[in-house]
């Protein structure tokens, strides 16, 4: 006697199919048009995908080497790894992405109080959180102690960030605060990349 199983589709691999299209087609109408295009990763990023060890991801390099369209493409390799067959179901995945400006403009004080212990809790528990450019934002004390919030609560859970910057962790501690530096850089020990190059932009402009 045969189960079903044998006889018809294999129904939770075409469900998870249509819920990884879904999630990548959603990611894809958020993603800045720049970025778009798709690229290929460096070696450590396509491990650091398929390592699933609960570690984050830090990308430095000079300035145009192409830190933040490779940290855009890695959440999008990421997404589609978070819905693999071989992984159990965790619910719909859940990335936010951030300027770091933008994000320290977000935790400023003089903001809605509601707003911004809402935003931080979200970022604490979010699946995935991509901070862009992390050594350019114009720092405050109390902005380092929101941003204290959000990276502890992540480390301890052993949620992952993407980080992209020109410094590396250690050095990051006059943006961050010598706290968030010393966990960024134990959250992606083993997954630091340096990206190499030139500007790109100087040789689109050329």
């Amino acid at each position: 006697m045969h189960s079903s199983s044998d006889d018809g589709p294999d129904l939770r691999k075409e469900w998870l199919h249509q819920r990884t299209n879904g999630a990548l087609s959603r990611f894809h109408d958020r993603t800045p048009l720049i970025y778009r295009k798709r690229i290929e990763v460096p070696q450590q990023v396509t491990e650091w995908v398929a390592g699933w060890g609960g570690g984050s991801l830090f990308l430095t390099g000079a300035i145009g080497v192409g830190k933040t369209h490779t940290a855009w493409e890695t959440c999008r390799l990421w997404l589609k790894a978070f819905y693999g067959p071989d992984r159990p179901w965790n619910g719909a995945a859940n990335i936010y992405t951030y300027r770091s400006t933008a994000l320290f403009d977000a935790l400023r004080p003089d903001g809605p109080d509601e707003i911004r212990r809402t935003l931080i809790k979200t970022l604490q528990e979010a699946d995935l959180v991509y901070i862009d450019d992390l050594a350019a934002a114009k720092v405050t004390e109390w902005t380092q102690e929101r941003l204290f919030e959000i990276f502890d609560e992540r480390y301890i859970n052993q949620r992952p960030v993407i980080v992209t910057s020109d410094v590396l962790p250690p050095n990051l501690g006059p943006v961050t605060g010598p706290r968030v530096a010393s966990r960024l850089g134990e959250m992606c020990q083993g997954s630091i990349v340096l990206m190499e190059g030139d500007d790109r932009r100087k040789q689109v402009a050329a």
